[in-house]
């Protein structure tokens, strides 16, 4: 339900804060960037924490945060070169990451202030209009998010968009996890597993290659349940890239389809968080760039591998990339997305 209001942007605007609650679950919800700023779940002894990073003031999202909790849009991941074409038209988009364009550019949908459209207990609905030339971007989008709780330790978002001149879309929620708590420290002995039997591999500024390459025999293979810390630091040049994990994997089953995606287990805590989703492909992020020059709600400095991200979105790169399935909308058509977040304790 609304409560309080969280902060005022730089403009003055008034931002709510929202929470949501059944059972044991309890999320907050900010209107700027649609942001999740908390997921309290219980342990196995029944105590309940925070497990989402996240930061203590308002400014700090609008300035500093690297898209804690935040709706990414509208092209979530990387574009090559920050330019694409549609439709035998050029685009050319604001880079923020060396020569690339990075989630939409640098005022993206997690920078934006959501409007509420409806709200109780369980679910809020925010939406976004993103106009034509934004960022770059073709076309009048418009954006729904919806979040709720379809039942006990279930954290749902739904996405729909339409358009009226052809796009380019992907959207993703890019929470940081640490199930042991967040301020806790490192979140590389999380166990994980992803429903998955490729990746795509990138080359050195983390565009795709184009390659989808088999995820046997390599750092990439989470077939299994296991710890990220145990192959971080292999030699691995894909790892170097990205300064540990950052890449996109291909998810089983077919695209629109609710199915399991990925599953994250805190030894200590008994904490699991399985990722349900419509979504074709994954990206797997370690929290690599966090520095320890952000300190979160705990008053911990956050560093390196302190969160694990779980971004079930399309393909990295897809306007530049024909072989990748196409992510591109169409006036008349609806984009529509589901993940899910289960909690539950192992």
């Amino acid at each position: 339900m609304p409560g309080a209001v969280f902060g005022h942007m730089a403009d003055g605007q008034a931002v709510g804060r929202h929470s949501l609650s059944l059972g044991s679950l309890r999320v907050d919800i900010i209107e700027f960037g649609a942001v999740v700023t908390r997921i309290a779940v219980p342990d196995r002894t029944g105590r309940s924490a925070n497990v989402v990073l996240g930061l203590d003031t308002l400014r700090g999202y609008e300035t500093v945060s690297p898209s804690f909790g935040a709706v990414i849009g509208r092209y979530a991941n990387r574009i090559a070169g920050g330019r694409f074409s549609l439709d035998g038209h050029s685009y050319h988009l604001p880079v923020n990451e060396g020569p690339n364009t990075l989630h939409g550019g640098p005022q993206n949908f997690g920078k934006r202030l959501w409007r509420v459209e409806g709200s109780d207990a369980t679910s809020l609905a925010l939406a976004l209009r993103s106009p034509d030339g934004e960022e770059g971007f073709p076309g009048n989008l418009e954006v729904r998010v919806r979040y709720s709780l379809p039942a006990d330790g279930v954290l749902r978002i739904d996405y729909a968009a339409t358009t009226d001149r052809p796009t380019v879309l992907n959207l993703t929620n890019h929470s940081y996890f640490n199930l042991a708590g967040e301020g806790t420290g490192s979140a590389l002995g999380h166990l994980v597993q992803l429903e998955s039997d490729a990746f795509t591999p990138t080359d050195a500024t983390q565009i795709p290659t184009g390659a989808i390459s088999p995820v046997a025999g390599t750092p990439f293979d989470f077939r299994t349940p296991y710890p990220l810390e145990a192959r971080i630091r292999d030699g691995d040049p894909q790892l170097a890239i990205a300064k540990g994990y950052d890449h996109t994997f291909v998810l089983r089953g077919p695209a629109g389809t609710l199915r399991p995606a990925a599953r994250c287990i805190d030894p200590t805590s008994g904490r699991r968080l399985d990722v349900w989703t419509t979504q074709p492909a994954l990206q797997l992020y370690s929290g690599n760039n966090l520095d320890g020059t952000l300190i979160g709600p705990s008053g911990r400095i956050y560093r390196s591998g302190d969160g694990v991200c779980f971004e079930t979105q399309d393909f990295p790169d897809a306007p530049n990339q024909p072989a990748f399935p196409s992510a591109v909308l169409r006036p008349g058509e609806t984009f529509a997305a589901t993940t899910e977040f289960r909690f539950s304790v192992a």
